[in-house]
């Protein structure tokens, strides 16, 4: 059975009116709103708390409260939003590359779509990976520069493997590699529980914002501005109230009343001198 989409409710969240026709457009403008409106977030997998790709949980989760969430939640929902609005689009799973060069021979942690528009011009979209999260729809062409709102991109390879690579300054650096493979649901469940669970997602505190013109990154307690095309301001939040504050103020997030929440962004600030890091036994 299709699964039912709140179309108003993620129109509303991320500021969309406009055509809806299934058209490239159509997709630039949608996936523009979505990463600059909807945080990337790990509070979740942080505190305990179980993902679910249900559309019934992400719609309370990341319309609802507010929430954002990570790779396998945003791309679930833009890909049944889409297939809402008659898009030809299934899900694709990709291995980890950023500042892991070794990920091409790991499990795949990452879920991307592919689109197919018109007469078998396929097109890559991803709103999940963070602070290099794609603002727009990429070609499925090999060897081909790509501007978006943010960075340039390219895709490399195919047949079977591409490999998404981001030029940073001079330099082309790898996000990650996929296949074009069908994946069945049960997979993305068991990818997602499995990313779900990595130290990466359990023990750091993940943050993202892609608004017009400037990335916002949170890695623990240092938030990172960076300006397309200028130099990145670095600070450092010294306390709980700095942090929630730019959660909620920069990120947009409706941080949820859990005490798992203030245990889990507790642990990030370093403990005061002399004091033990566990009760005695």
């Amino acid at each position: 059975m299709p699964v039912k989409v709140s179309l108003n409710a993620y129109f509303e969240r991320i500021g969309f009116a406009g055509s809806i026709a299934p058209t490239v457009a159509t997709l630039e403008t949608l996936l523009a709103l979505h990463a600059a409106s909807i945080p990337f977030e790990n509070l979740n997998p942080l505190t305990g708390s179980p993902v679910a790709l249900d559309q019934p949980a992400l719609e309370r989760k990341l319309l609802a409260e507010r929430r954002g969430g990570f790779c396998f939640e945003h791309n679930t929902l833009l890909m049944r939003v889409l297939e809402d609005l008659d898009f030809s689009v299934r899900p694709l799973l990709a291995r980890g590359l950023w500042n892991n060069p070794d990920g091409r021979s790991g499990p795949a942690g990452h879920m991307v779509l592919l689109i197919d528009i018109i007469n078998g011009q396929n097109y890559i979209a991803d709103v999940g990976f963070g602070g290099l999260t794609l603002t727009a729809p990429l070609r499925l062409r090999a060897d081909v520069e790509q501007a978006t709102p943010h960075e340039t991109f390219r895709l490399v390879g195919g047949a079977p493997e591409w490999t998404l690579e981001v030029k940073i300054a001079d330099d082309w650096r790898d996000v990650f590699a996929f296949t074009l493979d069908a994946v069945e649901p049960e997979q993305l469940v068991e990818a997602a529980q499995l990313m779900s669970r990595d130290p990466g997602m359990t023990e750091e505190l993940r943050v993202a914002l892609s608004p017009p013109g400037r990335r916002l990154k949170l890695r623990d307690l240092r938030l990172t501005i960076q300006t397309s095309g200028g130099e990145a301001e670095k600070r450092e939040l010294e306390s709980m109230e700095a942090l929630r504050s730019v959660l909620s103020e920069e990120f947009g997030l409706t941080l949820p009343n859990d005490e798992r929440l203030d245990l889990a962004l507790s642990r990030l600030f370093p403990l005061p001198p002399d004091t033990p890091d566990q009760a005695p036994l």
